[in-house]
This record gives structure tokens, C-alpha cells and sequence, in this order.
């Protein structure tokens, strides 16, 4: 189950990084960090919110 939980997650993260980090962490520092980096620019949150989600 965690394998599938962690697939729609990253999922989730390619299509809107902030919302598949929210999902897992809440509104934690995480979800704030990765919302930063996508208003700065799409792919710095993309890659962000896949390297917390696979950590």
C-alpha cells in the first residue's frame, strides 16, 4: 500500500508540486517551502516536492 500511496503522491507532484507535498506533510514547512518554489518557477517545485515525497 505505501508503494501505490507514494506513486499518486509523485504523481500528484508532477502535475501540482504544492498540492502532492500538502497531501503528505499538511501545512508544515515543507508545503511552504515547495509553494515558494513553484511561484519562482514551475520545475525548482517540481523537483522539490519529488525529493521530499521519495525521501
Amino acid at each position: 500500500m505505501g508503494n501505490t500511496s507514494t506513486f499518486i503522491d509523485v504523481l500528484l507532484a508532477l502535475i501540482l508540486p504544492p498540492l502532492g507535498v500538502f497531501l503528505k506533510f499538511g501545512c508544515q514547512v515543507e508545503f511552504w517551502i515547495c509553494l515558494l518554489l513553484t511561484i519562482c518557477g514551475y520545475l525548482p517545485g517540481m523537483i522539490y516536492a519529488i525529493y521530499v515525497l521519495v525521501e
